[in-house]
């Protein structure tokens, strides 16, 4: 059976740990995923809209390249727990959250699947429309149909498309950064020099709130590597993916919405599209356009799927789904995504950034708290099957990780600007919006001094299931350093514990 799954285009594993007799690839699989998923439109506009809202395009483009590196190296932090653990990113929430309180943050997970899924399909549906001829709001519904379709095939096709997306992709970005060099000249646009904190520091979080919105779904795509890859060879071509993809394709942003100035807003997918020509060019571009926007929006899609059924399961538990009820969690996504897209195709810069901050504000914390538990805490020793039972060690309500939690939302309102909401102190600080760094550290500081302590639930070892013998429980040996230390042993079920005693 195992031997027939993974070698099965169809993906049959929903929330459920991926056995080592199904594991395959390598970490560079990676690299291609995210490279392909960033090289594309939606991305594009991130970058522009730092020069949209004041930046010069020089400040801009630094400023994204800092929130890229800085964000990115927290989501690549996350991929890194795929081959450990062989589960999808938020059920690893449990050990932080309960196996029922866990739904908290899930709840803002999902939000954010579906608004992404949203935003992507009505530049998607742009690009579809013209390709086919039928218009924008047709365009909307093909491509959510092509997105629904993909995810529900799931794990390889998800791969297979970063593969392709990340050559075709980059291939129409170098042409098209080599078309806006004929149109404008590289030393005029980066000629302002001036430097205003805010929009810098706005850049700064359009880019990190860019990269830390993976960190929920990161560890989907890595679970399925072999339990021995090496952590930090997933966390570096990680971050060479997501780093070097979305600085690329944020970098064409600036600089083109720096070159068309007001043409750019509204028109965003005519005028990168009106860079490369007409005719024949411009059909092959809206087609990129639309591959690119494939590829995350699938991404969006499996990853709401995981969520919702990861939600499902803290109440019921059932971790196993059968194919009718995966496609109804895909459509169910599918359904509320495009529906959104639909009513919130007017007026899309504007609504998209406010978006992105406040998922920034809303994952912050989140990450904070399960980086420091995983690497610091629990130093990556969890009880898999405990995730799915609420009367287990982890209990179904963690409350004290969900009030750190909270204490992080709470924290960022004062540093918040946003379109709806400004926080008091934003004026102090002359405008500049700093609740990202505020909603990593104080969680990550509170919950330290809070957890550092609280250990008796924590496994001496990561137990992976029941072994064959009688009650016994299988487990791997941790390793003597996550990703800068040594890598995880070959042999995972060499040793065996009754379900481990607390970690002192």
């Amino acid at each position: 059976m195992a031997t027939s799954r993974a070698g099965s285009l169809v993906e049959r594993r929903s929330i459920d740990v991926v056995p080592d007799g199904e594991r395959h690839g390598s970490a560079f699989s990676q690299f291609t995923l995210w490279l392909g998923a960033n090289l594309q439109i939606t991305a594009v506009i991130t970058g522009a809209l730092a020069v949209v809202f004041g930046a010069g395009a020089f400040w801009a483009v630094i400023g994204l390249a800092l929130g890229n590196v800085l964000g990115g190296a927290v989501m690549a932090l996350h991929s890194a727990q795929g081959p450990r653990l062989g589960l999808p990113q938020m059920i690893s929430s449990r050990a932080q959250f309960g196996v029922r309180g866990a739904i908290v943050p899930l709840a803002l997970v999902i939000v954010m699947y579906v608004g992404f899924f949203a935003s992507g399909s009505v530049l998607a549906g742009q690009a579809t429309g013209e390709l086919t001829g039928l218009g924008e709001t047709p365009g909307i519904v093909i491509f959510a149909l092509a997105t629904g379709v993909a995810a529900a095939v799931g794990y390889r096709l998800i791969h297979t498309l970063g593969r392709l997306a990340s050559l075709i992709c980059a291939l129409a970005f170098i042409y098209l950064g080599a078309r806006l060099m004929q149109r404008a000249d590289l030393g005029t646009l980066l000629a302002d020099r001036a430097f205003e904190l805010p929009v810098f520091l706005l850049a700064v979080a359009l880019a990190a709130s860019w990269q830390l919105a993976y960190g929920p779904y990161v560890a989907d795509y890595s679970r399925y590597l072999p339990r021995s890859a090496s952590a930090r060879a997933t966390f570096w071509w990680t971050l060479a993916g997501t780093g070097i993809g979305s600085q690329w394709s944020m970098t064409f942003g600036a600089l083109a919405a720096a070159a068309a100035g007001g043409r750019f807003t509204g028109h965003e997918v005519e005028y990168v599209v009106g860079l490369g020509g007409a005719g024949l060019v411009a059909s092959a571009l809206y087609f990129v356009v639309a591959l690119g926007k494939l590829t995350i929006n699938v991404l969006n899609t499996y990853g709401g799927f995981m969520s919702l059924v990861t939600s499902v399961s803290g109440f019921r538990g059932q971790a196993v789904l059968s194919q009718r009820a995966r496609a109804a969690y895909i459509g169910g996504i599918m359904a509320a995504g495009t529906a959104l897209a639909l009513l919130g195709k007017d007026g899309f810069l504007t609504s998209f950034k406010d978006f992105l901050l406040f998922l920034l504000t809303a994952f912050t914390p989140w990450s904070a708290i399960n980086l420091v538990d995983y690497y610091l805490i629990a130093k990556e020793r969890y009880d898999l099957p405990a995730f799915s039972d609420p009367d287990g060690r982890y209990g179904a309500w963690r409350w004290r990780a969900l009030a750190v939690y909270g204490a992080g939302l709470l924290a960022q309102f004062p540093f918040l600007a946003t379109h709806f909401y400004t926080g008091p102190l934003v004026a102090p600080l002359g405008g500049a919006d700093v609740s990202w760094i505020v909603g990593l550290a104080v969680p990550a500081v509170a919950y330290w001094l809070l957890a550092r302590h609280d250990t008796a639930h924590i496994p001496d070892r990561t137990i992976l299931g029941p072994a064959p013998s009688a009650g016994a429980l299988r487990a791997e040996e941790p390793p003597e350093g996550g990703v800068g230390g040594a890598q995880p042993p070959a042999d995972t079920g060499a040793s065996t514990t009754a379900g481990g005693g607390p970690h002192a």
